[in-house]
């Protein structure tokens, strides 16, 4: 009974044990370690207030977002206004010009400008200025348009391809398009193999312009072989042009949302702010530098400067004179397309004139020579840039005539002075009277002059006499009152 009784109790003790054990265990050193319930409980304490304080300042910074937004809208709405470069091109085609037209158009696009419009009234020009225009017109990034304009405008000659190589091609109502025949360097109709060759060519160029940007293709055709040339409502009826607008705001309004063609530009230009170019002062003073009859107005006062100088060294300012006209004809002559046989003819005419300058004695026959020389040059001198730049006759023959009336002068004076006596030299003493001084000197014009009688008498103090001749450095006297001889 006793052991049975040790035996239950054994396992009651043991149950006591653990429990002491585990008592301790919680009661221990290792007691301090927190529990996952007071670990999270401050976690959620910081998070709620974070969550707090993001909560209360987002009202502020969605308000301060839409602010942005709309002063961005604001500002892109200003931005996104219509902006139109407006250049007005009443000139022919040229050099100065063409670089005008391409750097106009270059500014355009660099600035950002919903488009471009050349103003346009022109005669033409120079077919190889038209193609860099042409060519700058093709590669832009942003719509060009060509507005014939203001009314009694053309677009004529260099002017049609200009015209047609716009993205939209427009005409103010009394204005007219076409006449596009090539001539052949003088003015006048070429002829033969060689009209042919210039003619298809340029037909075709035109052509191919006019369809690409979907215009009528006969016409220009017609405009190249024929010479048609339209107003602007038979042109509008042809399909010659896009539009026709009475002036520039009316025309950038009626265009605006049109899709261009071949580019595909969406014409953004209702309201457009249209800022208007015109050439400045420089490119005046060069495009007027390049007029043929001041070229060789220059080139002859550029050679009578040199020419003065060469006769009286040293005055500077004839010098100078030249060499300024001079420069200001080269640079003409550098710009137009010149015709050697103009050049070799004036070279002649200034070299028969120099020559004449200096030589004296052809009795006017370089001075001839040099003017027909003159007239002929500069008649042939600017062939090659067509009869929009030719020299005026009549300013040819009036410089002619005024170097010859120059050098006739000139041929005249040199005459006179050849018959006058010589005025230096021991000859310049014939005729003078002076007075006998001591020792047979006699007194000439303040000088001393060894002297003896012309009949050998003595020479007497005081006598007034009169030189006869002069024999090396002694003259030959005769008293004052004896008539000189015959």
């Amino acid at each position: 009974m006793i052991l049975a009784s040790a035996a239950q109790a054994a396992p009651g003790a043991a149950r006591k044990r653990s429990r002491a054990r585990r008592s301790d265990l919680t009661t221990g050193p290792l007691a301090s370690v927190p529990s996952r319930e007071s670990v999270r409980a401050p976690v959620d304490r910081i998070l709620t207030a974070v969550k707090g304080a993001f909560l209360r300042a987002l009202p502020a910074a969605l308000a301060l977002f839409a602010a942005v937004l709309l002063a961005h809208g604001t500002a892109q709405a200003a931005t996104d206004h219509p902006r139109v470069l407006a250049v007005q091109f009443e000139n022919d085609v040229n050099p100065v010009t063409q670089d005008y037209l391409t750097g106009q158009i270059a500014r355009a696009n660099k600035d950002g400008y919903n488009a471009v419009v050349i103003v346009m009234d022109t005669p033409g020009g120079l077919s190889e200025s038209m193609r860099k225009i042409v060519k700058k017109e093709l590669a832009s990034k942003i719509p060009v348009i060509v507005y014939v304009s203001p009314d009694g405008s053309r677009a004529a000659s260099a002017g049609v391809w200009i015209g047609q190589a716009a993205d939209i091609l427009a005409m103010a109502p009394q204005t007219n398009i076409g006449s596009s025949t090539p001539i052949n360097l003088g003015g006048e109709n070429i002829q033969s193999d060689l009209r042919r060759k210039v003619v298809n060519d340029a037909a075709a160029s035109l052509k191919v312009l006019a369809k690409t940007h979907g215009r009528n293709v006969k016409w220009a055709d017609a405009a190249v072989r024929v010479a048609s040339n339209l107003p602007a409502y038979a042109a509008l009826q042809q399909h010659v042009i896009d539009v026709t607008a009475p002036s520039l705001p009316a025309l950038l309004n009626k265009i605006d949302g049109r899709k261009t063609i071949p580019k595909g530009f969406v014409l953004h230009t209702a309201g457009a702010d249209i800022t208007t170019a015109k050439m400045g002062l420089w490119q005046r003073v060069l495009d007027t530098l390049i007029d043929p009859n001041l070229i060789a107005l220059m080139l002859s006062l550029g050679v009578l400067g040199i020419v003065i100088e060469l006769w009286h060294p040293g005055l500077i300012f004839p010098a100078t004179f030249g060499v300024l006209c001079l420069a200001i004809a080269f640079y003409g002559l550098d710009v137009l397309p010149i015709s050697w046989a103009g050049v070799i003819l004036l070279i002649a005419a200034f070299a028969f004139w120099i020559a004449e300058a200096f030589v004296g004695f052809s009795h006017g026959a370089l001075t001839l020579a040099g003017a027909v020389c003159f007239v002929f040059g500069s008649l042939l001198l600017f062939k090659p840039a067509g009869s929009g730049y030719q020299v005026s006759l009549w300013t040819a023959l009036a410089i002619a005539a005024a170097f010859c009336a120059v050098f006739a002068l000139v041929l005249v004076k040199l005459v006179q002075i050849r018959k006058r006596p010589p005025a230096v030299g021991t000859n310049t003493l014939v005729g003078v009277r002076g007075q006998v001084r001591r020792d047979g000197l006699v007194s000439i014009r303040g000088e001393l002059w060894q002297a003896r009688s012309q009949d050998d008498e003595p020479l007497e103090a005081g006598d007034e006499v009169e030189v006869a001749d002069v024999e090396g450095l002694e003259l030959l006297v005769r008293p004052a009152h004896e008539p000189a001889p015959v």
